[in-house]
């Protein structure tokens, strides 16, 4: 072995020790607070959950589980998220295609003109003037061709995993895309179930303005009699009137709300605004009785946007490996066979036929800031997923401990609510007798049937609260996580 290549390989050994002290620190994490084994109460510690129900075995009306099946098929939300999923699974076979050589089918023709004080020029000059060369073999001097056609191959051998791990990476964006899919999914399901129940409320809140405003007018009528035979003042009569005026307007805003909440339906499941058949009446709508959460270690399974948080991480992960890796050496092999010739018309025979193989081991040496740019860029990237996990699974479990109280006050409030609604309904209706008889002043009439409609209006929106909160405790633990969509 000469003293040159004893020199080169000294030199490549030293730039690989050098190197290699690059992957020596190990990823590493700061502690994470552990999740807590339950809710607390009013959650029984028990592993049961309705996050492992189906969507269309939680809803039990008929009509919501129609609309959200055409939101499935049609809402262009899921759309979008399906061709995001379909990019990052392109990133993924650009990736694995980076772990094989690249052959190219490679074409060329080049001319060059040597001067007479040149290597080649020279050297062709002289050739030209030997005695063993034929006619064909023969230089042209004043513009040398140089044809060649044949294949030429590139291959990057992955020694230390850098590519390998940018495929990891891709692969684990590419699941993280499939979570976020999955989290448009159940966001369409709890949006579609929330548009839904408001719809219905205020469907119920018309039906009430219009219930009292038959009671107000007849209320009015009778105060304008009232008043004719001395009985009554105007002032009665003006109070009645203007409480006729507002529920009429109440009732205006809010089929306003009716048709803004049916549109917005009708965008979710992807087509224009149209009609929506739906129940009359918000008390038909159930959900089941017992809402179990479950524990919280299966969030982690069951929740698309921690699942999704928890994949990105792993790919962060492996950008930060080849990050690394790439300041080792890169052995690159680039073979080529194909024809090569001086003359076009000699392109073609058997010994124009060449053929030859570079292998070469290179590097970082001047770039290396760039390189420490790039690592330093993957440390804080992987570090603030890190993070995003962590913040995902609070956000969880928060999301799960305040619906779950939710459920059980709103459950009590509702009790009492109802009561409330009762007890007005009957003061209403002594009011309406008395004032048949004299004995009360239209003040008391006025605010008794006031009373009972603000009760009956905050008892439709206590119902819509209530149902929203078990579409929001259905959501916050997964429900609806393993929906497949399909295709029109």
């Amino acid at each position: 072995m000469g003293p040159h290549v004893r020199r080169a390989l000294a030199v490549a050994t030293g730039v690989f020790l050098f190197s290699a002290c690059q992957l020596s620190a190990p990823r590493s994490y700061p502690a994470a607070t552990p999740l807590p084994t339950s809710y607390g109460p009013p959650a029984p510690n028990d592993s049961t959950s309705i996050g492992d129900l189906s969507w269309n075995k939680f809803f039990a009306d008929q009509t919501l589980v129609g609309l959200i099946d055409t939101a499935l098929q049609y809402n262009l939300d899921i759309r979008q998220a399906s061709q995001r999923v379909e990019q990052q699974r392109a990133n993924v076979l650009e990736r694995r295609a980076a772990l094989l050589p690249s052959v190219n089918a490679t074409g060329s023709a080049g001319f060059d003109r040597y001067g007479r004080y040149t290597l080649n020029g020279v050297g062709n000059y002289d050739t030209n003037l030997s005695q063993n060369i034929d006619g064909n073999q023969a230089i042209p001097t004043g513009f040398t061709p140089d044809y060649f056609l044949g294949l030429r191959s590139s291959w990057e051998v992955d020694l230390w995993g850098r590519l390998r791990s940018l495929r990891n990476a891709a692969q684990g964006r590419l699941l993280a895309s499939e979570q976020g899919r999955q989290l448009v999914v159940t966001g369409i399901i709890a949006e579609v179930a929330n548009n839904y129940y408001e719809l219905l409320t205020f469907d119920n809140q018309l039906a009430t303005l219009q219930r009292n405003l038959i009671l107000q007018e007849r209320a009015f009528e009778i105060t304008k009699v009232q008043k004719q035979a001395g009985r009554a003042t105007e002032l009665a009569v003006q109070q009645f009137q203007a409480q006729v005026l507002r529920t009429r307007s109440l009732a205006f805003e809010t089929r306003q709300r009716i048709t803004e909440t049916e549109t917005q339906l009708n965008q979710l499941m992807g087509r224009y605004p149209r009609r929506i058949a739906r129940p009359t009446e918000l008390a038909e709508v159930q959900v089941p009785r017992r809402l179990l959460a479950g524990v919280p270690a299966r969030l982690v399974l069951r929740r698309p946007d921690v699942r999704q948080a928890e994949l990105a991480l792993a790919a962060y992960g492996a950008d930060l490996y080849a990050a690394r890796a790439a300041f080792l050496p890169a052995l690159t092999l680039t073979p080529y066979v194909g024809v090569n010739a001086f003359r076009s018309s000699l392109l073609f025979q058997p010994s124009s036929i060449v053929a030859g193989f570079l292998g070469g081991l290179s590097a970082p040496i001047l770039n290396r800031r760039a390189l420490r740019a790039d690592r330093n860029r993957a440390t804080a990237a992987s570090l603030e997923a890190y993070y995003a996990y962590q913040q995902a699974l609070q956000t969880s479990v928060r999301e799960v401990t305040n619906t779950l109280r939710g459920v059980a006050n709103y459950d009590s409030a509702l009790t009492l609510r109802r009561r409330e609604v009762d007890v007005l309904r009957g003061a209403v209706e002594t009011a309406s007798l008395l004032q048949y008889t004299g004995y009360a002043t239209y003040l008391e009439i006025i605010t008794a049937q006031r009373s009972v409609l603000d009760a009956e209006l905050s008892l439709a929106e206590l119902r819509r609260t209530q149902l929203l909160q078990a579409v929001a405790l259905y959501r916050a633990l997964g429900g609806g996580w393993n929906t497949p969509v399909r295709q029109p």
